[in-house]
């Protein structure tokens, strides 16, 4: 077995039910070769053009992270726009809800058939597939803290799958440093390819903090575009909270 180093261990771990909607935190994920299990099988567009969202460029979405979502006991996709109540998705309900939330037609649409089997309606074509595992770092997280302290540096700005707690470096943004190192946590392996160059999306109001564009400027200033990697999966597994990363 190739020598390895404990790095630290994971404390959240994040799936995206729906593109660009609030995430749902889990206890455990289930990694595949190609994605996390329940992870961006949905997409919300514009009812008039089939427009798919798009937070980081236009105001009109701006509210569409306040969207909670979540898979129940049978996998349906179920979301709660802020002060309400879940609903199953898609559907009328739900669709006249976030349009009347956001302020026109909207509707929540599948990627592909086989993620909402009883579903009849129009697919949508995925925003984009980067890699199937998004890591960030606590340590990177205190960095940007320590750069802007005044602001919110939460994880949910920048929509991580797994977040592993580690020790700050000073001066650094460690997880950009590990680019074509592999890495495991538990039984997952995994190949870090590429960093995660970011966009406006980081600096949207969220639920608990507010718009913020230092968020960015920082990053840009800081990191050349950058927080957090992209990994791709070597040997799939399940991964719990509290499991141990080794940089191998």
């Amino acid at each position: 077995m190739p020598a390895s180093t404990e790095i630290g261990t994971v404390s959240e771990l994040w799936r995206y039910p729906a593109s660009s909607l609030a995430g749902e935190h889990r206890d455990v994920i289930s990694v595949g070769l190609e994605t996390i299990d329940g992870d961006r099988l949905f997409g919300l567009v514009d009812a008039s053009d089939g427009e798919i969202a798009r937070p980081d460029r236009e105001g009109k979405w701006h509210k569409v992270p306040l969207i909670r979502t979540r898979l129940n006991g049978d996998r349906a996709l179920e979301i709660a726009i802020p002060g309400g109540k879940w609903l199953t998705a898609p559907g009328v309900e739900s669709d006249y809800t976030v349009s009347a939330f956001l302020g026109f037609a909207a509707s929540i649409r599948p990627f592909r058939q086989k993620d909402a089997p009883d579903y009849t309606g129009l697919l949508t074509a995925e925003r984009y597939r980067k890699a199937p595992i998004h890591l960030l770092t606590t340590a990177s997280l205190a960095r940007l803290k320590a750069l802007h302290p005044e602001g919110a540096a939460d994880p949910r700005r920048f929509r991580p799958n797994i977040v592993v707690d580690m020790t700050a470096i000073e001066g650094s943004f460690p997880e950009t440093e590990w680019i074509g190192r592999k890495l495991a946590i538990g039984d997952l392996l995994l190949t870090i390819f590429e960093p995660c160059r970011r966009c406006g999306f980081t600096i949207i109001a969220q639920d608990g903090f507010g718009h913020d564009a230092a968020i960015l400027r920082n990053l840009v200033r800081h990191n050349a575009h950058n927080f957090g990697v992209y990994c791709t999966v070597d040997r799939p597994a399940r991964v719990e909270l509290g499991e141990t990363m080794r940089l191998l």
